[in-house]
């Protein structure tokens, strides 16, 4: 086994680093504190025993999956528009969405800040009431899906994300977190070039 010496001194080996996945509620802020004062995701992790953070965000009023880690490059990477990581969610609008929008939404639609870019999407359920889509991003704009919704002339009512990148929500109970898995945590390395 291989040691490192700094002045005569071992150091010791990194500790190992910890990556979680938390079923964000609907009214918690996506950050460490908030000056407002509104509930954070923090709150909701502070028992793991250290400091983590969370990858990116979440909307106040969006729930589903939220990563955190203290590994700094591996979120950096999951985050960055460079590495085109896919993100998933059920998206939830009011009334029966028209084929013509779908299509529209699936090859991108004009925003107040540039071009939306192409997005995969499945309509998942449509009735008089509400139509459920499963849309997959890789663009971490701000209230992407939101805005190329009421771009396409609807409303989005419910919105929780479900994927992102190899990783899936599954299960997992609102307010919830749970440790990720070896294999879960290499995957996602793997997929953005850190293996």
């Amino acid at each position: 086994m291989d040691r490192i010496e700094v002045d005569g001194r071992t150091v010791p080996d990194p500790a190992e680093r910890l990556y979680l996945m938390l079923n964000k509620p609907f009214g918690y802020v996506s950050s460490l504190s908030d000056p407002d004062g509104r509930p954070v995701v923090a709150d909701l992790v502070k028992d793991v025993g250290r400091r983590v953070y969370p990858v990116g965000r979440l909307d106040f009023d969006t729930l589903g999956l939220l990563l955190f880690t203290d590994d700094g490059e591996w979120a950096f990477r999951l985050t960055h528009p460079r590495f085109r990581v896919p993100k998933t969610y059920k998206v939830t609008v009011a009334g029966p969405i028209s084929d013509t929008a779908l299509k529209d939404l699936e090859k991108g639609v004009p925003l107040e800040d540039g071009f939306s870019g192409p997005v995969k999407i499945t309509l998942v359920r449509r009735d008089g009431r509400a139509s459920i889509l499963r849309m997959t991003i890789t663009s971490g704009r701000k209230r992407l899906l939101r805005r190329m919704v009421e771009a396409a002339g609807y409303t989005v009512i419910h919105l929780i994300r479900i994927g992102f990148g190899s990783l899936e929500l599954g299960n997992l109970k609102i307010g919830q977190y749970r440790l990720l898995e070896p294999s879960e945590v290499e995957e996602t390395k793997i997929m953005v070039g850190l293996l």
